[in-house]
C-alpha cells in the first residue's frame, strides 16, 4: 500500500482529537475522505458533459433512452422514475432536450392521449460519443488503483449502500 501525504481531513481530526479526545474519529475520516472525493470526482465527471454542450441531468435523459434499446422511446414518466425526478423537472429537461434537436415528442401509438420521448439522430449520435469519453474518464479517474484495489472498493462500496439503503 502506498502512503498518501496528510490530507485536510487529517487536520480536521486531529484537531476534534485536541478537543475531544474521547471521540473515536475513524468513521468521521473516512466518510470525510468519501464526501472530498465525490465531490472532486463530480468536477471531473460533469467537465466531460459541459465539454459537449451538456449539463448532467440532460445526460442522463439521453443515456436513459439510449440504455433502454430500440426505438429508443421511453414515456416521460417512465424517464422520471427512472432517473429519481419529478415530473416537473423532467419536463424542464426534456424542453432544453428538445429545444437542441436531441429528443423529440411523440404521440404514443398505442395511447393518443399519452407521449412518449424518443432520441433524435443527432441526440443518438451524441450520448454514444458523450458516454464513450465518460466512460474513459471515469476509468482515468480510477486508474491510481490496481485492479484488487477497484474490486476491493466496488466490493465495500456495495456493501455499505446495500447497508445504507436497507437491502443487507
Amino acid at each position: 500500500m502506498t502512503e498518501t501525504k496528510p490530507d485536510q481531513v487529517d487536520a480536521i481530526a486531529e484537531q476534534w482529537r485536541r478537543e475531544r479526545p474521547d471521540l473515536d474519529l475513524e468513521a468521521m475520516a473516512i466518510v470525510g475522505r468519501l464526501w472530498r472525493l465525490m465531490a472532486v470526482a463530480q468536477q471531473a465527471i460533469e467537465s466531460v458533459f459541459t465539454a459537449h454542450g451538456l449539463q448532467r441531468g440532460e445526460f442522463d435523459v439521453l443515456a436513459a433512452l439510449r440504455r433502454s434499446g430500440a426505438p429508443f422511446q421511453l414515456n416521460p414518466s417512465v424517464l422520471a422514475d427512472t432517473l429519481m425526478l419529478s415530473r416537473a423537472g423532467m419536463t424542464g429537461r426534456l424542453d432544453r432536450l428538445e429545444s437542441a434537436g436531441l429528443v423529440r415528442r411523440i404521440a404514443d401509438a398505442t395511447d393518443r392521449r399519452a407521449v412518449r420521448v424518443a432520441l433524435t439522430d443527432e441526440g443518438r449520435e451524441l450520448v454514444d460519443t458523450v458516454v464513450t469519453a465518460h466512460t474513459r474518464n471515469e476509468t482515468r479517474i480510477l486508474s491510481v488503483l490496481s485492479a484488487q484495489d477497484r474490486r476491493d472498493l466496488d466490493r465495500i462500496a456495495r456493501r455499505l449502500l446495500a447497508s445504507l439503503e436497507g437491502r443487507d
